[in-house]
């Protein structure tokens, strides 16, 4: 099993640096940044810094989306990265949230997603493609390669996923969910004649290591990790409004929780203490997240392992960013990681 780390790009932006050069050091195979660029710093300046700064740190945005940057410019933007620093990115995408939202505009429709991956990849790795009926190539790019990696939730997303994408990005650590949802990825790339198993799982969640199981440490690590259940319940929402409550099409072990929830303002996204995640229940915090000690996170990652789940990318949004890095490094990276990092 690979790791990650996952970070907002929040100034300054040699913070983020410094903590993905910490990763690198304690095992960690993958730096992620969100990309919301009127919430955070813009975060491809930010990976050219890192890349700069570790050796074999493969980065990538956890996630990207069609609608933000004309498609061209991102390909462009990777197959830079790629020129100065080896192949060493990973384009993680989406169909746009919080970058999205906050601007006013609707997720990109799976049709545009579908497209976008394409066009990105092909134009990044110098193939040509057609952009808005155009077809363009980048004349100067040779031996780029960039993996795509699509988040997904719901039915048609997953099946999706695993028709054309290089990899799965699950946001959620709950071993019943990932289960049902690596099933559908792995099924829906037999069934387009690809190899399964060819498709890379990851999953990303937050991770709190406490020092025991107390009520104390417990509590504690749990409400610094409550806003994810927040940031998942705004795309269970869009399932439930396009699937309904009773769906046999989505578990209700995913829908069911978002019930009391009450709107949500994006300047608190991903961030503990967001008033907005209330809501959210403990037993929520502990299917979705690792919370409590390193054993707690051994016997998860251990389940996932077995699920087929290739990384585990740690959403490090809590006052112990450090702590978190340092207690994976020393006590379980040794312990799960298998064999170098591949994109």
């Amino acid at each position: 099993m690979d790791f990650g780390l996952v970070l907002q790009t929040d100034p300054p932006g040699a913070a983020t640096v410094g903590l993905m050069r910490r990763a690198e050091r304690n095992g960690f195979r993958y730096g992620w940044t969100f990309d919301s660029a009127v919430l955070w710093q813009e975060p491809y300046v930010i990976h050219s810094r890192i890349l700069a700064n570790t050796q074999r740190l493969i980065v990538g945005p956890m996630v990207t989306n069609p609608g933000t940057r004309t498609w061209e410019v991102t390909a462009s933007t990777f197959a830079t990265l790629n020129e100065m620093y080896g192949n060493r990115t990973v384009c993680g995408i989406g169909r746009g949230d919080s970058a999205m939202r906050v601007a006013g505009r609707k997720p990109n429709t799976l049709a545009r997603l579908s497209e976008a991956m394409s066009v990105i990849r092909d134009l990044a790795e110098g193939r040509e493609a057609v952009v808005d009926g155009t077809p363009l190539r980048l004349p100067w790019v040779a031996g780029s390669r960039l993996p795509v990696w699509m988040a997904a939730y719901g039915p048609k997303a997953l099946a999706m996923a695993g028709r054309e994408a290089d990899g799965f990005i699950l946001q959620l650590a709950d071993p019943y969910l990932t289960e049902w949802m690596v099933k559908a990825v792995r099924q829906a790339a037999a069934d387009a004649g690809r190899d399964p198993d060819a498709v890379t799982v990851c999953v990303a969640a937050p991770a709190y290591v406490t020092e025991d199981a107390s009520d104390a440490a417990m509590a504690h690590a749990r409400e610094q990790c409550r806003w994810f259940g927040g940031m998942v319940g705004n795309h269970v929402a869009d399932l439930v409004a396009r699937y309904g409550e009773e769906s046999s099409l989505v578990p209700a072990a995913l829908t069911s929780y978002i019930k009391a929830r009450h709107g949500y303002d994006y300047a608190h996204h991903g961030r503990a203490g967001n008033p907005d995640t209330e809501f959210v229940p403990d037993e929520i915090v502990d299917r979705f997240c690792l919370v409590g000690p390193v054993e707690t996170h051994l016997e998860r990652l251990r389940a996932l392992r077995e699920l087929g789940v290739d990384q585990f990318a740690v959403y490090a949004m809590h006052d112990a960013r450090e702590a978190v890095v340092d207690a994976y490094g020393e006590h379980i990276v040794p312990v799960l990681h298998d064999g170098p990092a591949t994109s």
